[in-house]
């Protein structure tokens, strides 16, 4: 069947019935899931979603990361396809919907579109990215990463897990080191649907989330070295104590966040102490820092601040200091057509929607280095995730899925 596809829907009931088929596999005695990449878990995730891609008749390839790529055929195999997808892998403590819901909404765009006998021009493909969550090997978003060339493929290999397990080893032990290269393919559009991590969409009462890029976040690691002394005996005016500094320090990491409100953040997620005793006066403190910003210029900017601010606080209560960055993450601009076609999708099925920016990252960072990318979002209640409480509803998730399958189809026919 050739034509419009609007009035076509998914199978709302169907899509949340594999959603909590998957979230069995790993289930959690508190409702969410422990699904860790590479794990026994991962490789019944996987062997469950490629056994459904197969009963679609879909050709399934496997890339030597172990990315999965599921391909319904278009009618013209020279053209470049259409790509959804997102991660099967969780967090230790995860939930049922991160990642897992934009692979299993592409599932079944592929089975509305089988269903109702729809044919495209491109071919169009659902990917399963491996180690998207990184809690297991470091980093996260590896398996895209090394298709865009963020990471060569031997670094990924070498990664290891706290036992001193390799990703390689873990990858052939399950069966999924494949044999197709893991690098960049022409695709004519990528989309990843995927629920907000964030409270946004839920406390504005709308139902889709346009996302138009994803911030940037760089990670810092403040090194503050004064003089260890007993904190009786010792005047106040005679420390060098490198709290002195640490705390306008942190006060200022905030106050950049808010002048550069609303998108600006400032995060202080650790802090180590040496010696780290009551009684005495440390002599070193290790300060972890996130800032993060949407806009390039504007985060390059809250960085370089941000080091100005440290060298001239230390300086003045007499600390040595340094500044070493760990992460950085590139503030990403979506595909400005792609985002116009989930915007007017999103319209045309009468939902309410609001452009937004990811605070999170996504496997679409990297993917959008080598193709053309844009994001939807779906409420998730209180903006929880990464955790076993992460909760989405069901009417949510189905109108997210037919965005996904009216841009899907557009980009598809175009």
């Amino acid at each position: 069947m050739n034509g419009p596809t609007t009035a076509i829907r998914i199978d709302g009931e169907r899509l949340w019935s594999t959603l909590m088929t998957m979230a069995a596999i790993g289930g959690t005695s508190r409702g969410g899931c422990n699904r860790q990449a590479l794990t026994d878990e991962d490789k019944a995730g996987r062997d469950l979603f490629t056994s459904w891609a197969r009963a679609l008749g879909c050709g399934v390839t496997v890339d030597e990361v172990g990315n999965i790529f599921a391909s319904r055929a278009g009618t013209e195999a020279s053209a470049a396809p259409v790509l959804m997808g997102s991660h099967l892998d969780t967090q230790a403590t995860g939930g049922r919907f991160d990642g897992v819901y934009g692979v299993l909404a592409g599932l079944e765009v592929l089975r509305t579109l089988s269903e109702h006998r729809i044919v495209t021009r491109r071919s169009i493909e659902v990917a399963s990215w491996t180690n998207e969550e990184g809690c297991r090997f470091a980093p996260a978003m590896l398996g895209s990463g090394v298709v865009a060339g963020a990471y060569e493929l031997d670094y990924a290999y070498e990664r290891q897990d706290k036992s001193g397990r390799t990703f390689r080893e873990e990858l052939e032990r399950i069966g999924y080191r494949g044999t197709a290269p893991a690098r960049p393919r022409a695709f004519h559009a990528m989309f990843e649907v995927h629920i907000e991590q964030g409270p946004i969409l839920e406390k504005t009462a709308t139902t889709i989330g346009v996302v138009t890029g994803i911030q940037g976040a760089c990670w810092l690691d403040v090194t503050l070295e004064g003089e260890a002394c007993h904190a009786g005996p010792t005047p106040m005016e005679m420390r060098r104590d490198p709290w002195r500094a640490a705390c306008p320090i942190i006060e200022g990491a905030f106050a950049l966040a808010a002048d550069n409100a609303p998108w600006g953040r400032a995060t202080i997620g650790d802090l180590k102490v040496a010696p780290g005793s009551r009684n005495t006066v440390p002599e070193r403190l290790v300060v972890s820092v996130d800032l993060r910003h949407p806009d390039k210029q504007v985060l390059d900017s809250i960085i370089a601040s941000f080091r100005e601010l440290v060298a001239a606080t230390a300086a003045r209560h007499h600390i040595r200091s340094s500044v070493e960055q760990v992460w950085h993450m590139p503030a990403t601009t979506f595909d400005p057509r792609l985002v116009d076609l989930i915007d007017a999708a999103a319209g045309g099925l009468g939902l309410t929607r609001r452009r937004m920016v990811s605070g999170a990252g996504h496997d679409s960072l990297h993917t959008a280095q080598f193709a053309p990318t844009a994001m939807i979002f779906v409420p998730c209640a209180g903006g929880l995730s990464h955790n076993e409480a992460e909760e989405a509803s069901p009417a949510d998730l189905i109108a997210g899925a037919n965005v996904l399958l009216q841009a899907v189809v557009a980009a598809a026919n175009g």
